[in-house]
This record gives structure tokens, sequence and C-alpha cells, in this order.
């Protein structure tokens, strides 16, 4: 059995890993508006700046930058998603495996309470975070990027490499980890909120034979609930995040709380929603593609349901 299971981790690894790449590729326009709608009012650091929406953040991308201008930063973003995915995917696995096992539990996880699945992948998601962050640094920073040339000034970097190269130099390698804090906990209440939700959501819908099935609208019907749960618990997270992650040696906000503080101060507290609606609207699709593909690659590769 033991022999067994390297190849089995291997394959997991690999259509974790393929199945996020699409999703990333398919979905990232949105991930790119959802920035730049919480970026939006950073540097004015007032409650005078004018609000935006998505299309009208859409419509200025596509008007300054074309349509290329709508996946900067993706080459990152699929990096990040290539240490990023697997690690959370698979650890939450395991680790609920070891829990099943050491309860002597035969039904396979799925009585385990929604509590446990939660905190399981929380933790998940807080490790492969960790690992990822400076892929996800470089993302934010390239993202941000457009803004200034949507205000006719030069961009940071030129690429990804460039950009990692730069940080590196001017910020050392603590640089890489900037925002890391706020990052787990996004990655904390993401995976907490999708992992255990999905997973719970899932048999919850099979058991009731609500779906017919173990089949693509199990699936369906999972990922979007999971997407809603995990963008109402992260997105105040993923604000915080997402601004302390661009600002440079010069910051406006001295940590996550001071950042936290200056938001809810000079823009309300509903700013720490700020991009709610084209975030689920990216983690609704993105999960969607990405549980259709990896339950279907798992299914062809001859591994068992997630």
């Amino acid at each position: 059995m033991v022999t067994g299971e390297a190849p089995t981790t291997q394959k997991r690894i690999l259509l974790a890993s393929l199945s996020a790449m699409v999703a990333e590729s398919v979905t990232f326009p949105i991930d790119l508006t959802k920035t730049r709608m919480q970026l939006h009012g950073y540097t004015s650091g007032s409650a005078s700046a004018h609000r935006i929406g998505a299309i009208g953040v859409v419509s200025e991308i596509m008007r300054q930058e074309g349509m290329m201008g709508l996946y900067k930063g993706l080459s990152p973003a699929i990096i990040r998603h290539l240490f990023y995915t697997p690690i959370r995917i698979i650890g939450y696995e395991n680790l609920k495996g070891l829990i099943v096992r050491s309860e002597a539990n035969k039904d396979g996880g799925e009585s385990l309470p929604l509590a446990t699945k939660a905190l399981l992948g929380g933790i998940s998601g807080v490790i492969a975070q960790v690992v990822a962050s400076p892929a996800d640094l470089v993302k934010v920073r390239m993202q941000a990027d457009g803004r200034l040339v949507s205000q006719g000034l030069k961009p940071r970097y030129s690429g990804p490499v460039e950009a990692f190269t730069r940080i590196l130099q001017s910020e050392g390698v603590k640089g890489l980890w900037k925002g890391v804090v706020p990052n787990i906990q996004r990655a904390f209440l993401v995976n907490m909120g999708e992992l255990a939700c999905y997973d719970h959501a899932k048999h919850f819908v099979i058991e009731r034979n609500i779906s017919g099935g173990d089949n693509i609208y199990a699936h369906t019907l999972a990922s979007i609930m999971s997407g809603l749960a995990s963008t109402t618990l992260s997105c105040p997270a993923d604000v915080v995040k997402t601004r302390m992650m661009n600002q440079g040696e010069k910051g406006v906000y001295r940590s996550s709380y001071d950042c936290l503080v200056k938001t809810v101060r000079f823009e309300g507290v509903r700013a720490l929603w700020k991009g709610f609606l084209p975030t689920w609207g990216r983690l609704g699709p993105w999960q969607f593609v990405f549980w259709v593909s990896y339950e279907r690659f798992r299914h062809l590769a001859g591994l068992s349901s997630f």
C-alpha cells in the first residue's frame, strides 16, 4: 500500500496544478478587476475618492490598455497556483485522512464535523500561502501597474522576472513576503470557506440525492456555495492584503491593523467589502472550473472523488 501512495500523490499534485491553471486563465480578468477596485482610493487615502464600479473598471482597462490589459499579471498568478493550489488541496485531503484514520472512521471522512473540516482547510491554506506569497506579491504589483499606465506613467516592472529581481534588490528577501500576515489571514478564511464548504456541501447534495449522484451538478452546486462562503469570510482580509502588498518601500500603512483602521476611517466599513461582487464573480466561476476539471481529471486518472 505504501508503494502506491507516492504515485497517487504525484497524480493529485499534477491534476490540481493543471486544473488551477485552467481556472486561473479563464477567470483572471475578473481577478484583475477586483484588484483595481480594491486599490481605488488607495493613493489618495481620503474619503473624497469617487467610487467606481466593476463595469467602469473594465471599460477603463479596455480603453486605456486594450484587451491584453485584462491579463496583466497572469504569468505570476499561474506560477503562484503551481505551488499554492496543490499544497492546500492535497494538504487538506491528507490532514483529513490522518484524522479519519486516527478515529478509525470507516465512512471516508464524510461524518467529520464542519468545524473540523473548516480548521483543516484553514491550516492547509496558511501553509500554501506562506510558500506562494512571493508569487502573489509579484502578481498584485503587476496588476496594480496597469493603473500607472492608464495615468500616462511608466510601469514599475516589465515582467514577472524583473519584478521579482527588483523587489529582491530594493526590499530584500523580507520584501518578497510583504503583506504575508494579511495574506495568510485571507488564505485561512478563504480555504476555511472553500475547502470545508465544498467538501461538506458536495456530500450533503449527494447524500440527499439532490443532484442524482456524484456528478457535475453536485460539483456545480457545491462550488457555488463554497464560493459565496469563502468570499463573505475573506473579502475584508483580501482588501487589506492587496493594499499592503501593493505599497513599496515607503508605504501608506505601517501594519495590517493600520491599513484596516485607515480604510474604515477614510472610506467606511463598506470599503472592507470593496470588490465583493467581482470577487464572488471570480471565485464562483473559478471554483466551478477548478472543481469540475479536478473531479473529472481524477476520474480519468482512476482516482477517487475529492
